[in-house]
């Protein structure tokens, strides 16, 4: 099993990230791959998903990260491409907080989570997420550091890219769209982090 992986970003797009190390590029799938800064030095904490067909690396910021993904994942209904929508979100802590309250309603705006999904979730994981809570309250993408070199409408696409990739549709990326064209200098995650908000209220 990879616990992480420390080197240099090489290669940054919607579905995932290249790190670097000792001359072997790792792809790494990610909640919100454009946190990532191409030839930035990173450690990034994995899960190596093992099916018949597929051997796939998830990779987050944190082991706490790490953590609600792979509870996640162990919920009946819910794939890793589900798992990282929900995480995508920028505030586990709502999350969490919407699994302890029994709020279905919140759970059933991520990609992929129906009533009955939303009921699992709740019934596998509420009052089992303790380890994960203290370092979860905070925003996964409250990062000023991550300062992108990069046109507001190439940031913009990515950024609709990305939420094609996690799952939203059509029908709801043009919802918010028109509300994201109103900010201004806005990097790629910035604008993920937008729109996230936006579906989920």
């Amino acid at each position: 099993m990879i616990e992480f992986v420390k080197g240099t970003i090489d290669y940054v797009c919607p579905q995932y990230v290249v790190i670097e190390n000792g001359g072997v590029g790792y792809q790494v799938y990610t909640p919100n791959p454009f946190i990532y800064r191409v030839n930035k030095q990173e450690t990034i904490y994995t899960y190596h998903y093992i099916k018949e067909d597929a051997f796939s690396l998830y990779g987050f910021q944190t082991r706490e990260e790490k953590a609600l993904f792979t509870k996640l994942l162990n919920v009946t209904g819910i794939g890793p491409k589900g798992a990282l929508a929900i995480l995508a979100s920028g505030d586990p802590g709502a999350v969490i907080s919407a699994i302890e309250r029994e709020d279905e309603a919140f759970l059933i705006k991520f990609p992929g989570v129906g009533k009955k999904t939303a009921r699992q979730i709740i019934l596998d994981l509420k009052g089992k997420l303790a380890d994960v809570v203290p370092e979860m309250i905070g925003n996964l993408f409250n990062h000023e550091d991550h300062i992108q070199v990069e046109t507001q409408q190439t940031a913009l696409d990515e950024a609709l890219e990305a939420l094609s990739v996690l799952g939203y549709g059509d029908r709801e990326i043009k919802k918010v769209l028109p509300l994201l064209k109103e900010e201004k200098n806005l990097t790629t995650d910035q604008y993920v982090k937008k729109a996230l908000q936006k579906m989920l209220k």
